[in-house]
């Protein structure tokens, strides 16, 4: 039992030498989501706490993020958290792409499926109450018509 205690320090220190790249990529303003959409301050306040860590260039890593394993966790679900939808890059996304995006949003907070539990367990300010997932759902459905209407014309 000691030695296995020993091996399992040994590789747990070991692992600390892999840490993860946390350099964000650059943000472009007039690229964002929040930006482009003219959300107002209270949704966009919302968007930013349950969304931005994982869906955008402006993550803000934890303590925890320094720790391997954990790190690498981390680093796996923001990487896909952004190849998913990244709201810094919202602007390239074609209209019919945005709408869907959107639909996507509008379907997982409907579903309490984001914020994901592992995030709010160490981010209790990003936990939605009803009204809060009410009022991003009527936000995104509101931005998801208005995009429609313009891919029209």
């Amino acid at each position: 039992m000691k030695k296995i205690l020993i091996i399992l320090l040994v590789a747990f220190i070991i692992i600390q030498f892999f840490p993860i790249d946390k350099t964000n990529p650059p943000v472009n303003p007039g690229m964002d989501f929040l930006k482009i959409k003219k959300t107002q301050p209270e949704i966009a306040k919302l968007i930013r706490t349950s969304c931005y860590d994982c869906h955008s260039n402006e993550t803000k890593y934890p303590w925890y993020s320094s720790i391997a394993p954990s790190s690498w966790f981390l680093k796996n679900h923001i990487d896909e958290g952004r190849k998913n939808l990244n709201f810094s890059t919202f602007a390239m996304y074609e209209p019919e792409r945005q709408a869907h995006k959107l639909q996507e949003c509008i379907e997982m907070i409907e579903k309490e499926e984001m914020p994901l539990e592992s995030y709010i367990v160490g981010h209790q300010d990003a936990k939605l109450t009803p009204e809060q997932r009410k009022q991003l759902i009527q936000y995104f459905k509101k931005v998801k018509a208005e995009t429609e209407r313009s891919m029209v014309f």
